[in-house]
């Protein structure tokens, strides 16, 4: 979507995808390995009753979502970061996961007008329409020098 897409309110969906329990490992093999994303067999005897992906692999999954539903060929170059983030439910080998976007402003800068800010609220749900994954984000948009929101 282009920056002028977006407007105040608009829900955008994105998914599902299937998270898969290679997924899971790889992910946290490279970057969170804590055994409750690493071993098999101890997360089963540990306090989730099993095998959960890591926090980040949930937010990694709702950035790929994002982009394919969103920011694929936009005209976005980053974010200054999140606001909160919140994991609420713990996400499984062969949940699926879809992402609602919600649209809580579009603007561009008072000081730049070449730069587009657009605040979301971002929430992903499993198959049993759970909130697994709350976050605020905050996407910065490229624009041309008379671009206006």
């Amino acid at each position: 979507m282009k920056f002028a897409e977006f407007k105040q309110g608009m829900v955008i969906h994105a998914g599902p995808i299937t998270v898969t329990e290679a997924e899971i490992l790889d992910f946290a093999r490279k970057y969170d390995p804590q055994w409750f994303h690493t071993d098999v067999k101890r997360a089963n005897e540990g306090r989730w009753g099993g095998l959960i992906a890591s926090g980040w692999h949930t937010c990694a999954m709702a950035m790929r979502m994002a982009v394919d539903a969103a920011l694929y060929d936009s005209e976005s170059f980053g974010s200054p970061g999140l606001g909160e983030v919140r994991w609420r439910v713990p996400v499984r080998p062969g949940d699926r996961l879809r992402l609602e976007a919600r649209v809580h402003g579009v603007r561009t800068s008072s000081s730049r007008s070449d730069l587009g800010i657009i605040n979301w609220a971002w929430i992903v749900y499993n198959q049993h329409d759970e909130a697994v994954l709350e976050l605020d984000a905050t996407s910065l948009f490229e624009l041309g020098e008379d671009a206006s929101a």
